[in-house]
Order: structure tokens, then C-alpha cells, then sequence
């Protein structure tokens, strides 16, 4: 492989700034939207509510002055776990809302108690039957004092959703700081909100009476980028990414750069170079941001299974996420998990099995690993993959992998 590619636009920012579109009652012009089966799923709910949705290209149009809907049937919630964070958009929409628990990769527990307290607090009642939420806010959103028990990406985001059409100012503490987040506050303010602090642990939201539209760029996708990057490494490939955000890879790059790697970078370019021999990484900790993802967790993975010496991975975000552990085994690899630890000892090959995806991140590591291993290895379940990826195919077939999707 060598090459150059084009990081395509977050898919955890495209789904909340979506919802947020709910808000605008006005169009809102969104650039830089991947198409994944997620985006998919969400446009569907949009349409379902009363949007007007159209795609050109990488460009989405939402027109969402006759938003009716207040309910999400079940079968759209099930496709994908991001679906609750329509809560906060429809309740400050429509005063009330009606929902099913969400689908989506089974990652472990979950909870959604940090998002229904937190908009308790603001006003909103909610009774739960037989796993569907009715939620009404009958005497209107007031903005208070929030503190979340851990800094929930999800939480952050539909309070932010509720708060900003609310009487009154939220204080948001213990607040994600992902750079997802940011990029819903930047979109909603084009809108026409006063959030204040978004990246920080503290952010306040001062509501307004109504939003309008506007029109706004998603950023790039750094957990694509860190995808790229281990198929740069583990396939010892000189690879050019562009339009990345560097600043949001740091906790990833550190990584890379223990087991040998090389970077060169400018603007929006990042270019790897990989050593000829991979060195083992000590520890690589999952924390919130700005601490090493767990969502890239699964697909650095390969480059410790290719490395010189032993490395330790401790996923601190979801108990059940090593789901790929037992398939990267299959193609060779040499792995142990104990509870939230997982340790891997580097091996000098991989062969080419069958291996199945269970959920979206894993598919990627397996592909990643595919890559590096002899001889042909088949990934079934790509229906993951295409979740999160626009194309992981092609983007790897650009770069001069032998790689191919059979339908």
C-alpha cells in the first residue's frame, strides 16, 4: 500500500447535528456528510418526523419547517444506538416526545439514566412502558444547574438540545469534551444559540425563543483516521491523509509514535511513515477525551498484534468490547483478556482466515489485520462496517490494497 486519501466527515458528529436540524424550523445545508448506513438510519427519522431531506453528494439539505412528528416507531430506533439523541431535539421542538430504547452494536451496558435525569432537571416528566419512553414537558424546558456522573458523550449532547430553546441559562458540568461536541455547539450557534464553553467540563447554554437555519461543514472523522493509519502501519505503508484535524488525533498519534511510527504534518495533511519492525506498546488506556478513544481501540489493536513485544490495552468506556479479540486470534494473533484488560503479545504473522464482525469497530480491526495477514482472509458481517465507514473498501483499494467487496 502507498498513497493518499481523503478522510471522510465524522460520523459521530453527523448524527447529532442532524437532530439538532430539528430544531433550525428552517434549511440547513450540511457538508462533509458520510454516507453510512447510521446517516442512513437518521435521515429516515427525519423524514419520519416531517423533513424534507435531500443529498447531493457529500452535501445534505434538511428543510425542517414542518416538523410534526413527536414519536419514533420502533423499528428506526433499532437500527442504531445514536437514535436517542433525538430525545433533547423533538422535546425542545415539540414539547413532548415518544420513543423505544435504541438499537446498535451490543457494546455492554449502556445506560441512558445520565440523559433522562439530566432532562429531568430541566422539566421534562417521563414514564417508561414495557421499553418505550413518553416524555412530555408540560410547563415548558427551564435551564438549571447539570452535573453528569461521567462526562457522557450522548448526555452532553441532549441537554445541549434541549437547553439551548429553553427559559432560562444551563450550566452543564462534568461535560463531554470531544471534539464532537464542539462541533454540535459550532453548528448550533450558526443557528442562532449562545452556548459557551463546549470543550470544555463546564459549558452554559443560554436559551433562546427559536433557531433558524444555516449552513455548516462536519468535521473530519478521526476515528477513520486512526483506521487508516494502522493499515498504514501494520502493512509498513507510506500514507497521506488529508483533511484531518491533527489536534484530535494527539492521544492516537502518541500511540503510533511508541510503536515507531513517524509523522509528517501540515495543515489539514498528516503523512505516516511506519518502521520495518513495530515496536510493542506499554499501555493504551480508553478515557474520554482527551484520552485515547475507545472507539479506536479495536482497530489499533492489529498493530500490537504485529509488534516486537508485549502489549497492554485497558478499555475503560464499555465492559464488552473486545468482541474482535477472538477473530484476530483466528488469523494468528496472540491475545489474553482478563475482564477490561487485554494483553498481546506480538507475533511475526498473520494468516488468512474467515473472520465475522460483531459489531463496527471490530469489522474494522479485522480488516486492518486482513491486510497484514498471508494469503486471503474473508470478514464477514460488513453491514457493521458500513455504519461507521464510507467505503473502507475503497478507501484501501485507493491506497493499493487487494481488497474487494462481494456482495
Amino acid at each position: 500500500m502507498e498513497g493518499e486519501v481523503t478522510v471522510h466527515g465524522a460520523k459521530n458528529s453527523a448524527l447529532p447535528i442532524l437532530a439538532a436540524c430539528l430544531l433550525s424550523g428552517g434549511e440547513c445545508t450540511l457538508h462533509n456528510c458520510p454516507r453510512l448506513s447510521d446517516v442512513d438510519a437518521t435521515l429516515k427519522i427525519l423524514r419520519h418526523l416531517g423533513c424534507r431531506v435531500k443529498r447531493e453528494g457529500g452535501t445534505v439539505i434538511v428543510h425542517a419547517q414542518s416538523v410534526t412528528g413527536k414519536e419514533i416507531p420502533d423499528t428506526l430506533m433499532r437500527e442504531m444506538r445514536s437514535s436517542i439523541v433525538f430525545l433533547g431535539a423533538i422535546l425542545a421542538r415539540m414539547g413532548e416526545a415518544r420513543l423505544s430504547f435504541p438499537g446498535g452494536c451490543e457494546l455492554g451496558p449502556r445506560p441512558i439514566d445520565l440523559h433522562l435525569a439530566a432532562l429531568k432537571k430541566l422539566g421534562v416528566q417521563i414514564r417508561e412502558d414495557h421499553g418505550c419512553l413518553h416524555c412530555s414537558a408540560k410547563h415548558g424546558l427551564r435551564g438549571k444547574r447539570i452535573h453528569l456522573a461521567f462526562p457522557s458523550v450522548g448526555a452532553t449532547e441532549n441537554v445541549m438540545l434541549a437547553a439551548v430553546l429553553a427559559k432560562g441559562t444551563t450550566i452543564l458540568t462534568n461535560a463531554a469534551c470531544e471534539p464532537e461536541i464542539c462541533d454540535l455547539a459550532d453548528f448550533l450557534n450558526a443557528c442562532g444559540a449562545k452556548i459557551q464553553g463546549a470543550g470544555d467540563s463546564t459549558i452554559s447554554i443560554q436559551g433562546v425563543s427559536r433557531l433558524h437555519g444555516c449552513e455548516h461543514t462536519i468535521i473530519p472523522d478521526r476515528i477513520v483516521a486512526a483506521t487508516l493509519l494502522s493499515a498504514a502501519a501494520v502493512t509498513h505503508s507510506r500514507v497521506l491523509l488529508r483533511r484531518v484535524e491533527p489536534v484530535h488525533l494527539e492521544s492516537i498519534l502518541s500511540v503510533f509514535e511508541e510503536a515507531g511510527c513517524q509523522f509528517r504534518c501540515e495543515g489539514k495533511e498528516l503523512e505516516i511513515l511506519p518502521p520495518a519492525i513495530l515496536q510493542a506498546v506499554k499501555h493504551v488506556r480508553t478515557m474520554p477525551y482527551p484520552g485515547f478513544p475507545t472507539d479506536a481501540q479495536a482497530p489499533v489493536m492489529p498493530v500490537a498484534c504485529l509488534a516486537k513485544g508485549t502489549s497492554v490495552f485497558v478499555e475503560n468506556i464499555f465492559e464488552n468490547r473486545y468482541k474482535h479479540v477472538g477473530e484476530l486470534v483466528r488469523l494468528g494473533a496472540s491475545i489474553k483478556v482478563e475482564g477490561r484488560v487485554a494483553v498481546v503479545e506480538g507475533v511475526s504473522r498473520l494468516s488468512g482466515t474467515a473472520v465475522q464482525a460483531a459489531d463496527l469497530r471490530g469489522g474494522a480491526a479485522l480488516t486492518v489485520a486482513g491486510l497484514a495477514a498471508e494469503g486471503i482472509t474473508q470478514v464477514w458481517g460488513v453491514n457493521y462496517i458500513d455504519r461507521g465507514y464510507e467505503s473502507l473498501e475503497g478507501m484501501l483499494h485507493a491506497l493499493g490494497a487487494n481488497i474487494t467487496r462481494i456482495s
